[in-house]
């Protein structure tokens, strides 16, 4: 009976390497070996053989019968060809065992790999060696991916219990605000309270809810679906995130835009890097200033400026500026905690992308994304 495609060798063992049973794939390495023992005896042949013909036509030309003897024109011509010949065939012998060697060690390391039987077995030989060598470092990763994926679960886990326990606490602390706002005759000062407690049990919401993202991001938990869609429904749906906030401070968000314009990324995912973008933008703009999203496509790169009339930043910061939790000198009037900027650096480089920044105090910045065409 065969499984999966696959025929089953002697007593049932499945195929090794294109063998049909653990006897012939030993055979085949046995034969390596005495491929090896042969080659070496053909290196002895060969230097004896070189060594007559080098020594040949010099005793030639000294001893023949006794007497000092000039050979005729065909000698000299018929050692050099002999010579060319013990030169080539050594050339092709040794080029053969170094192609013989390469391919056992092909097969060792693919046999390693895939958890098969040993091909050399326990011989003292130096592909044997190899063959341990690879089974040990094969080993030995194996049990660090079984390690880290132990570590991702736990983790999982540990993330996920965070973001249930605190969803219904920070959901029943926003609840009891919006109750106490209703109560007709609270004072102005305990109204004003009440407002706060909700406006810092939201922030605290999208706080935990961004460093569970973060991590996530992080430890690879999260697996973004990249596909050539248009960018146009993607920024639409991350300005429409903060189109309130920004008609508040009367900021128009002006977006330039071909609907033909197609990048390879994750909507959801984009949306929520360009979220964070857009919201720093609105919060350190200045009212009534303007911002501008344009998209420009390129040969292999579609590049998306977001640019602000904001504060700007400057320049020794802008290596540090998308670091976790750093926050520029110029920001610290204003309410974060350095996250959104790192958050929608992870998402671009998680989908072979980047981000770039140009800056320039009191005048603002532009924010450059760039994402594969295909």
């Amino acid at each position: 009976m065969t499984t999966g495609g696959e025929s089953s060798g002697e007593n049932g063992v499945p195929p090794l390497m294109g063998y049909r049973s653990i006897q012939r794939a030993e055979e085949h390495a046995s034969s390596i070996h005495r491929s090896g023992l042969a080659f070496d005896w053909l290196y002895a042949a060969y230097g004896a053989l070189f060594v007559l013909l080098v020594l040949g036509y010099p005793l030639a030309s000294w001893v023949w019968a006794g007497e000092v003897f000039t050979p005729p024109i065909w000698i000299p011509i018929v050692f050099a060809a002999a010579l060319l010949l013990v030169a080539g065939s050594f050339a092709m012998t040794l080029r053969a065992r170094s192609a013989n060697a390469i391919r056992a060690a092909y097969e060792v390391v693919d046999a390693a790999i895939a958890g098969r039987q040993r091909l050399t077995g326990y011989e003292e030989t130096e592909l044997s060696a190899l063959e341990n060598k690879v089974i040990r470092y094969v080993e030995l990763a194996r049990a660090r991916e079984g390690q880290v994926e132990a570590d991702r679960g736990h983790l999982q886990t540990l993330l996920s219990d965070i973001s249930h326990q605190t969803k219904t606490p920070l959901s029943g602390i926003m609840l009891y605000g919006e109750l106490l706002e209703e109560i007709p005759d609270l004072g102005e000062e305990a109204r004003q309270y009440a407002a706060q407690i909700k406006t810092q049990a939201a922030k605290l919401d999208w706080l935990i809810g961004s460093l569970v993202k973060m991590s996530r991001l992080e430890a690879g938990m999260i697996t973004l679906q990249s596909v050539v869609s248009p960018l146009i429904p993607t920024i639409t749906q991350a300005v429409s995130q903060v189109y309130a906030a920004a008609e508040r401070k009367g900021i128009p968000i002006a977006i330039d835009c071909d609907p033909v314009i197609s990048a390879r990324h994750d909507p959801k995912w984009t949306a929520e890097a360009l979220f964070n973008l857009l919201e720093n933008a609105v919060k350190y703009s200045m009212a009534g200033s303007d911002m501008h999203i344009s998209v420009v496509a390129g040969e292999m790169f579609v590049r998306i400026d977001v640019a602000d009339q904001g504060m700007g930043i400057a320049e020794q910061e802008w290596n540090d500026i998308f670091k976790r939790f750093y926050r520029s000198k110029q920001a610290a009037t204003q309410e974060g905690v350095g996250i959104g900027l790192y958050l929608a650096r992870e998402i671009l480089v998680a989908q072979g992308g980047y981000i770039k920044l140009s800056s320039k105090l009191g005048e603002g910045s532009v924010f450059s994304l760039f994402l594969p065409c295909m």
